[in-house]
C-alpha cells in the first residue's frame, strides 16, 4: 500500500500527528459527481467511521443543476426527502494531495435499516460485480478521460456564458510533445496530484481539439476503476482552479472533436488468469474470434455488447450533449460493430494473450463510470447466458457500413433502454423506471431550452 492509500491506523496516526484535519465524505450521484461533506478528522473517527453519517435522499432525485425533480420513487415531496446513509468504503481511504492536510472516504448509499440503495451507481455496478462472481469472473477496467483546457477560470467562463474561452493551444496537439510542454505545469500538477491520491498515472497526450488532453492511469478492478474515475474527475477540476484556468469534460464543447472516454475491459477468473484469450487446450469451433485467439467466453461477452450496445446506450451516453459526438470521421463512432484495432468501430478489440480486451469507444467524459461498466458487464453476461454466436469481423471504414447505428439522440436511447427486456432482466425494473425517468427530466430540460442558434438563426430572418 503507498503513503496514498490509507489503512484507518494510518489515519489516525495522521490525525494525531496534525497532517490530516479534515476527511472528505464523498458519494457518487447520478451524473457520476462526487457529493458529501468536509469533516473534520476526529469527528471522521469518532463519530461517522463505524456507523457513517446522514445525507439527503434528494441526491439521487435531482437534475444536474441540483433542483428537485418530481417522479422518483427514492426520495420526493411525498416522502418528506428523508435522509440517507453514507456507509463509508474503508479501502478507498486516500489522501487528497492538492488540498492541505486533507484525506477522502467514499462511500455506499444505504437506507437507516442496512440495506443499500439499489438504483445508487454504486450499488448498480456492485450488483452486476456479484452476477460476474457468480461465473468465477472478474472484471479489469481502464478509462481514457479527454479533457479541454481554457485560459479563462471557471468565474471567467461562466461571466462569459461558456462563450470565446481561450482554448491553452490554437491548433490540434495529438501527440504533440510541443503542445502538451505548453502547458506542462498544470499536466504535471494532475498527474502529481493523482499519483499522491493513489491513481497509477501511465502518460498523458494532446489531442485533437484546441486545449484538448488526456491523462492515462493504469487498468485495475472495475470498482476501484470508477472511484479513482470519479477522484480524478472532480480533483482535476479544483486542481484547475486552483491554477486559475478552467477545463471540461462535457462530451461535446463545439463543432470539433468532442471528449470520448473510451473503456477498457477484460476478465479474469478466481486465480487472475485472463479468461479472454483462447487457451492452448480450447479447441476452436470456427467461431468468428476464434481466428483472432479469442475463447469462447469472449465471443459470447463480445456478441452480447453489440446485442446490447442500442438498449443500454443511455447508461453510456447520459445526456443530450453525448449524442451530439457520434459524427462520421470524427472517431466517434457511429456503427455497432466490432473491429480488431480499428477506431470506426463502436467496440474495438485490442491487446493480444494477457492483455487481451475490448474498448466500447462510446462513452463520452460526461459518462457515469459507475454506470457504464455495469451496462458493459451485463451486456457480456447477456451473450454469455443466451450462448450469442459472434458476428464477422468488420475491416474498414465502419462510418460508410450498413451496420446497425449508435442512437443518434437521447429521445432514442430513453425508449430504447425503457423497453429492454435485457435491461430488465440485468437491473430490475426499478433502476430502469428510475433512470429512463433522469434522462426524461435531460430531455425536458432541453426541449423547454431557448438557445443562442435559436436566436442567431430566427431573430431577424424569420
Amino acid at each position: 500500500m503507498t503513503d496514498a492509500r490509507l489503512t484507518v491506523e494510518r489515519l489516525r496516526s495522521l490525525v494525531a500527528e496534525g497532517a490530516v484535519e479534515t476527511v472528505v465524505l464523498a458519494v457518487t450521484d447520478m451524473q457520476g459527481r462526487l457529493q458529501g461533506k468536509r469533516l473534520a478528522a476526529e469527528y471522521f473517527l469518532n463519530e461517522v467511521l463505524d456507523g457513517g453519517a446522514e445525507g439527503c435522499g434528494y441526491l439521487l432525485a435531482v437534475d444536474v443543476e441540483m433542483n428537485t425533480v418530481d417522479g422518483y420513487a427514492v426520495s420526493s415531496w411525498e416522502t418528506g426527502y428523508g435522509d440517507l446513509v453514507f456507509r463509508p468504503d474503508l479501502t478507498t481511504l486516500r489522501m487528497v494531495p492538492w488540498h492541505p492536510a486533507t484525506a477522502m472516504v467514499q462511500c455506499d448509499l444505504v437506507h437507516r435499516d442496512g440495506s443499500p440503495v439499489a438504483v445508487s451507481p454504486r450499488q448498480v455496478l456492485r450488483r452486476q460485480l456479484e452476477r460476474l462472481a457468480g461465473y468465477g469472473w472478474q472484471a479489469y477496467v481502464g478509462t481514457e478521460l479527454e479533457f479541454m483546457v481554457f485560459r479563462d477560470s471557471y468565474e471567467q467562463a461562466w461571466e462569459k456564458h461558456y462563450q470565446d474561452l481561450a482554448p491553452v493551444n490554437q491548433y490540434n496537439v495529438d501527440y504533440s510533445i510541443l503542445g502538451t510542454g505548453r502547458i506542462e505545469p498544470l499536466l504535471r500538477r494532475l498527474r502529481t496530484g493523482m499519483a499522491g491520491a493513489g491513481l497509477v498515472v501511465e502518460s498523458a497526450k494532446g489531442e485533437c481539439n484546441l486545449g484538448q488532453h488526456e491523462i492515462a492511469f493504469r487498468y485495475t478492478d472495475a470498482l476501484s476503476c470508477c472511484d479513482d474515475h470519479a477522484v480524478y474527475k472532480t480533483g482535476a477540476k479544483e486542481i484547475a482552479a486552483q491554477e486559475s484556468v478552467s477545463l471540461t469534460f462535457m462530451a461535446k464543447y463545439d463543432q470539433r472533436e468532442g471528449n470520448s472516454c473510451h473503456i477498457h475491459l477484460s476478465l479474469r477468473d478466481q486465480q487472475g488468469r485472463p479468461v479472454f484469450p483462447r487457451s492452448g487446450t480450447e479447441e476452436a469451433v470456427g467461431g468468428h474470434g476464434q481466428s483472432a485467439g479469442f475463447s469462447r467466453t469472449m465471443e459470447h461477452f463480445l456478441a452480447g455488447q453489440l446485442a446490447c450496445l442500442g438498449e443500454f446506450a443511455l447508461l453510456l451516453a447520459p445526456t443530450v450533449n453525448s449524442y451530439k459526438r457520434y459524427v462520421s470521421g470524427s472517431f466517434a463512432p457511429t456503427a455497432i460493430a466490432w473491429g480488431r484495432d480499428n477506431r470506426t468501430c463502436a467496440l474495438r478489440v485490442v491487446g493480444h494473450g494477457g492483455s487481451l480486451r475490448f474498448e466500447n469507444r462510446v462513452p463520452g467524459g460526461d459518462v457515469n463510470p459507475y454506470l457504464a461498466v455495469a451496462a458493459l458487464i451485463a451486456a457480456g453476461l447477456h451473450g454469455v447466458e443466451h450462448q450469442l454466436p459472434l458476428e464477422p469481423e468488420f475491416t474498414g471504414n465502419a462510418y460508410a457500413s450498413d451496420a446497425p447505428r449508435v442512437p443518434a439522440t437521447l429521445r432514442e436511447a430513453i425508449e430504447l433502454f425503457d423497453r429492454s427486456e435485457a435491461a430488465t432482466v440485468a437491473f430490475g425494473k426499478d433502476m430502469v423506471r428510475h433512470y429512463a425517468h433522469a434522462g426524461r427530466v435531460e430531455l425536458a430540460a432541453y426541449d423547454a431550452a431557448v438557445t443562442d442558434w435559436e436566436r442567431r438563426r430566427g431573430f431577424e430572418r424569420l
